[in-house]
């Protein structure tokens, strides 16, 4: 099934990714309308292979993960290393927007599906590679042949080194972040390059690296350098001058709560009912709040610490910032995350029930886009998609026999 509808409705990628750097990037496409081609090995994306799994899933075509971030693609199935498979890829390069791979540097080169080789075939082609330290176009770096995971772009781009208690127990932020901050920023680059494309006809290569994404992000670790000339490190919750500000112990666990300037810390004043503190020496002006952040911290959890986080929800919500520490279960019941859509239904193969993915952040008022179909089993769609660009019935089923192909 195509997608139809959406701002991107027209544009075709071909996805030559697996994990979830490169499948994150070319999910966010799909979401919003272009068609998304996953070619996957005969042996498929090994993503498919990790859990979790519905426990009455005998099939386990894919778990959860490669659900979330392979749904609105179509797959084909194709032995790079056939002859006859290569040719299929060039044949779908001729017809095709971008191309979109995170394979090791050099590897598609070996196979002739480089970047140089194939913008012979369609000099408009968008090219986008991800790598843990990028490619020769963006710079070469001494470690583009190193291998990468989340945990190493986000040891090597700053955030390890900012995140936890203190600098002897660092802590990688939560999820895949280092994966997907640079599918966002490949995603962005591919639209970028397209749009440059569209205006002229000419293609280029897209070059991104993991570790370069996350300095990007990592703000404060550059800026406190090149001004001062210091290396920042862990502070927990917080950000260093700003009280209240981070997590709060509560009567039956924590939550997040800002209130450092001087308007928010008043009001949180008179909600606790303890105005006094609002002009307790000690408080009396966000430097000042900063510098007794430990006394300002217990003066709050006297508070807290007697009531739970629904008490606190009713009481605070909207009027200062705030949240409780959700739980994935909280989550599934916020009414939130329902009224924006943020957690959409598709169906699993192998299972009775439908599972849900994470939604689509991007609200666009005239195109938006929409989560239509669940991910493809792998090869689900070969056929379909080789008659679509004029390969006959006949001659697919030669490629399937000769294993240049497989299709269920």
């Amino acid at each position: 099934m195509k997608n139809k509808s959406g701002a991107l409705a027209g544009l075709r990628i071909l996805d030559l990714t697996h994990a979830l750097a490169g499948p994150f990037c070319s999910q966010i496409l799909a979401d919003h309308g272009a068609e998304v081609i996953k070619i996957e090995p005969l042996e498929g994306d090994f993503f498919r292979k990790i859990g979790p799994f519905r426990t009455d899933d005998n099939e386990r075509h894919f778990g959860g993960l490669f659900q979330s971030c392979n749904r609105n693609k179509r797959s084909i199935s194709v032995n790079l290393k056939h002859p006859e498979g290569l040719a299929i890829i060039k044949e779908l390069v001729k017809k095709s927007d971008a191309l979109i791979e995170n394979y090791r540097a050099g590897v598609l080169e070996k196979l002739g599906l480089g970047y140089e080789t194939l913008r012979e075939i369609n000099s408009a082609l968008v090219y986008t590679s991800i790598r843990g330290f990028g490619d020769k176009a963006g710079g070469e770096s001494p470690y583009m042949q190193w291998p990468a995971f989340d945990i190493v772009a986000q040891a090597m781009g700053g955030w390890m080194g900012i995140t936890g208690e203190d600098a002897q127990h660092p802590v990688k932020v939560g999820g895949g972040a280092g994966d997907t901050v640079p599918g966002l920023f490949a995603a962005f680059g591919t639209m970028t390059a397209l749009w440059h494309a569209r205006n002229t006809g000419v293609g280029q290569y897209v070059d991104i690296a993991m570790t370069d994404s996350i300095l990007a992000m990592s703000e404060l670790v550059v800026s406190q350098y090149s001004y001062l000339g210091v290396s920042p490190t862990p502070t927990g919750n917080g950000i260093p001058g700003l009280a209240p500000f981070g997590t709060i112990n509560v009567k039956d666990g924590v939550i997040a709560l800002a209130a450092p300037h001087d308007v928010q810390w008043k009001q949180l004043c008179v909600l606790m009912n303890r105005p006094e503190l609002a002009t307790d020496p000690r408080f009396s002006s966000e430097s000042l709040r900063w510098d007794n952040n430990q006394a300002l911290r217990q003066e709050i959890e006297t508070f807290t610490l007697t009531k739970t986080k629904h008490e606190l929800h009713a009481l605070l919500g909207g009027r200062i910032p705030f949240s409780p520490i959700y739980s994935a279960k909280e989550i599934f019941e916020d009414p939130h995350f329902a009224a924006r859509s943020m957690l959409p239904e598709v169906e699993q193969p192998g299972s009775t029930l439908p599972v849900q993915v994470p939604g689509i952040p991007v609200k666009l008022s005239e195109t938006p886009g929409q989560v239509n179909h669940r991910a493809p089993k792998l090869g689900e769609h070969t056929r379909d998609i080789l008659e679509e660009f004029g390969i006959t019935n006949e001659k697919i089923d030669e490629l399937i026999k000769a294993q240049a192909l497989a299709a269920l």
